[in-house]
């Protein structure tokens, strides 16, 4: 039997992609192994959004196919950075018997079968073509939370972002489809979904004529099982009202949204085309804050194309007012074929770098002082796992990978999965402390 591996890069869209290929290779009647060693076909699902991810892509091919000296016979690269580049890859690294782009990962059983008879393939271009509703997926999260992905590309036309070109347009999954992915996996044991795509908020426009995440919400939170319902990637100017009133008013659906502003200072927001302003992302946050115990991440860049002291100062003053609980910070990629690549007045690495670690210091006592706030306070806690003699987990304040975590002691056994109340009884910059109650 041939053993098929699979190493996922990237964000969770990624994920989701690698979990359907899992799912049709075991189909097909390949054995999955979850150590590099052992497999005869490896595949790397690369991301190329950004210089630091592509390197990383890059990184891990070269190191894999060090493999091919000992058991491994193919090596297939997928995802972003094959449909950017892909006669490039195919041509500068001969190490790889594939290249398969975003549209086109569902053929990855004839793929291997191909490279196993010799031939090198390149499969991409289709990326507007794809549709996968019914594949089958294997999860590769823990079996008590999974990633529900509910559109595919993107329509938006940020100046700085490659997305578009490589996932294609803005196309929503159908609503029947979604809740029929929602009761498989609750079937298998997941109790939170996290919903993501490349902008949650613009659910079902293009197939509806409407914004329906808030309906896809309601109809969600009705399956028996679900526990947790998390919104990631929202984009700012598509949270209506009717959304915030979703989130208030559900008991599934977590108070916690995942907002990628990317600036605040309205020339920046318009060089970058964002499709929105500082006035009007204010009025979502503060709606959004009326909802009790709410929690808003962000991401931001620093370093855009012509971003000035005085641009990057208002930034500054912005998280300082706003204080979000959750933020990240990257610094400006350089992306060719995209708009912001042509921009006059580059920033330099050294300025970028500088920014960067100026936000991210000034995030960290915001975050303390959050954390510190909730001493006293009560969670219910999803465990998920132990380290030094203590137990972690997740609150509906953390996200998987991208947040925090609670440790806790307990003097009883505990599964991963399960759900318990925790006491906070200390706070460190990202993570919590409490007591098993």
């Amino acid at each position: 039997m041939v053993n098929v591996g699979i190493i996922s890069l990237g964000c969770a869209k990624n994920t989701v992609d690698s979990e359907k290929m899992l799912g049709i290779i075991k189909e097909k009647g390949f054995n999955i192994v979850n150590n590099e060693n052992d497999a005869d076909v490896l595949i790397i699902n690369t991301c190329g959004f950004i210089e630091s991810a592509k390197r990383e892509s890059i990184d891990y091919i070269l190191e894999m196919s060090k493999l091919k000296r000992k058991r491994l016979k193919s090596l297939i690269a997928s995802g972003c950075l094959s449909e950017r580049y892909k006669d490039e890859l195919l041509k500068s690294l001969p190490e790889l018997d594939a290249v398969i782009g975003t549209g086109d990962f569902l053929k990855i059983a004839d793929v291997i079968e191909d490279t196993l008879n010799g031939k090198r393939i390149l499969e991409y271009g289709h990326a507007n073509e794809l549709d996968d509703k019914d594949s089958p997926r294997i999860l590769s999260t823990p079996k008590h939370y999974a990633y529900l992905k509910i559109s595919e590309g993107c329509n938006n036309k940020c100046s700085f972002c490659i997305i578009p070109k490589l996932r294609g347009h803005y196309r929503s999954i159908k609503m029947e489809d979604l809740l029929n992915e929602a009761k498989m996996l609750v079937e298998n044991g997941v109790k939170e979904l996290i919903l993501i795509a490349q902008d949650t908020t613009k659910y079902g426009i293009d197939i509806y004529n409407k914004y329906m995440l808030p309906t896809l919400l309601r109809k969600l939170s009705h399956i028996d099982g679900i526990k947790w319902i998390r919104i990631l990637y929202a984009y700012p100017d598509s949270i209506t009202e009717e959304l915030i009133d979703e989130i208030k008013t559900n008991e599934k659906v977590l108070k916690y949204i995942d907002i990628p502003l990317q600036h605040s200072n309205d020339e920046v927001l318009k060089r970058m085309k964002r499709n929105t302003t500082r006035k009007k992302i204010e009025n979502t946050i503060e709606k959004l804050k009326s909802i009790p115990g709410m929690i808003i991440r962000t991401t931001f860049i620093v370093g855009f194309p012509g971003e000035t002291e005085d641009e990057f100062d208002d930034l500054k003053k912005f998280i300082v007012e706003k204080r979000f609980n959750k933020l990240g910070v990257f610094t400006y990629s350089r992306e060719e074929d995209t708009e912001a690549y042509e921009m006059q007045n580059q920033v330099s690495e050294q300025i970028k770098q500088k920014r960067y670690d100026e936000l991210m210091l000034l995030q960290k006592n915001i975050s303390l002082e959050h954390n510190k706030r909730l001493i006293g306070s009560e969670f219910e806690v999803v465990v998920e796992g132990q380290k030094d003699g203590l137990y972690y987990g997740r609150s509906y304040i953390d996200a998987p990978d991208i947040d925090g975590i609670t440790f806790f002691k307990s003097y009883r056994k505990l599964g991963i999965g399960d759900f318990v109340k925790v006491k906070i009884t200390k706070a460190f910059d990202y993570d919590l402390m409490g007591e098993l109650l």
